[in-house]
């Protein structure tokens, strides 16, 4: 049986929509009829040659993604066909050190679609480590709020609240507003932080200040854009997070931590930016505290679906754009270009 898929057959090269064999279920997965992905900067990296998990061309991107479940493994024990499911982006075995300590995140085994193995950017997906990683979906969340969960707002939750150990009346600088900056102001308000969000686009930090920040910094034209922090926060951020991935933003984020600070590197640095001069002697002089974050396990998704269903959260706020799947290879190509704010959605019919 064929299926539509976004194919690309060499990095950085043409993008199409293509039909392709329709996947069959691994042993301990699934494959899930895909009903919405989004539209992430991580799946351009990939595209781009940028993340060593791609070994095998063709592929198929798309990692935040939410649907049903169509077949299971046999091997598959906790779901079952017609299941709303999504899933981490980061898919733990299950078994190893990190995924029985609570750390699925950093799983050595990790299975991840659209890296690993061929992504959502298609009418179905085979999913590994099924039992351990699909998160059933409350009746009443529509598909594109699901997938929105998939990679930024999970990666932003356990980033703010998880490693940033934010708190009520804490000062909180995020640097970037993407769909992950922008997720990480959204929750770092609902936590009851005090937000300064920074960009160089008026739309995203329109959009962030809609969002709970309660400053904006156009970064254009700031000759420290740290200094300018420090003074707004009088004291310096609590939490300070790159969520851009630059060694700029990465440095300005160390730069504007009060003593004791802690900064959460949560954009990916690759390319030119994978391993920037960081001001070391802040760290050590100040006392700074560098974290890393990657993903969410499933088992932490429960809190963050908890602040959604009361409304403490509103990711559907983060979608500006639903497209369909034959418009997807314009859309990753764009992504690269940071030319639109908030989530783009890939949307399939039912």
């Amino acid at each position: 049986m064929a299926m539509r898929a976004v194919v690309f057959e060499q990095f950085g090269g043409p993008l199409r929509l293509e039909r392709v064999d329709r996947p069959s279920p691994p042993d301990d997965g699934v494959v899930i009829d895909v009903k919405a992905v989004g539209v992430c900067r991580s799946d351009w990296h990939g595209w781009q040659g940028h993340d060593p998990d791609i070994k095998r061309l063709p592929h198929v991107p798309g990692h935040e993604l939410a649907g049903v479940v169509a077949e299971t493994g046999r091997q598959v024990r906790k779901c079952r066909s017609g299941d709303r499911v999504t899933m981490p982006f980061v898919a733990g075995c299950g078994d190893c050190p990190e995924c029985r300590a609570g750390a699925a995140q950093v799983c050595d085994r990790q299975y991840q679609p659209g890296f690993k193995a061929w992504g959502a950017f298609a009418e179905a997906v085979a999913v590994r480590f099924a039992d351990f990683n699909l998160v059933r979906l409350p009746d009443d969340m529509e598909y594109a709020t699901a997938a929105s969960l998939g990679c930024r707002l999970a990666t932003a939750y356990r980033a703010v609240a998880l490693q940033g150990g934010v708190r009520p009346g804490n000062w909180v600088a995020v640097h970037g507003c993407g769909g992950l900056g922008l997720s990480a102001v959204m929750v770092a308000a609902a936590l009851g932080a005090r937000v300064v969000a920074v960009d160089v686009q008026h739309e995203a930090l329109d959009l962030a200040a809609q969002l709970g920040a309660v400053c904006t910094l156009n970064a254009t034209g700031v000759d420290d854009v740290a200094a300018v922090i420090q003074q707004i926060t009088s004291r310096g951020a609590d939490v300070s997070l790159d969520a851009l991935g630059s060694g700029a933003t990465a440095a300005n984020s160390l730069r504007c931590l009060r003593k004791r600070g802690r900064h959460v590197q949560a954009g990916l640095l690759v390319g030119h930016d994978a391993q920037p001069r960081l001001p070391m002697e802040l760290v050590v002089g100040r006392e700074l505290q560098i974290y890393g974050t990657h993903g969410l396990a499933a088992a932490d998704y429960g809190p963050l679906l908890a602040m959604i269903r009361c409304g403490q959260l509103c990711p559907q706020r983060l979608v500006r754009r639903r497209i369909a799947l034959d418009e997807a290879p314009a859309a990753l190509a764009e992504a690269g270009r940071f030319a639109q704010a908030g989530i783009t959605i890939i949307e399939l019919p039912d």
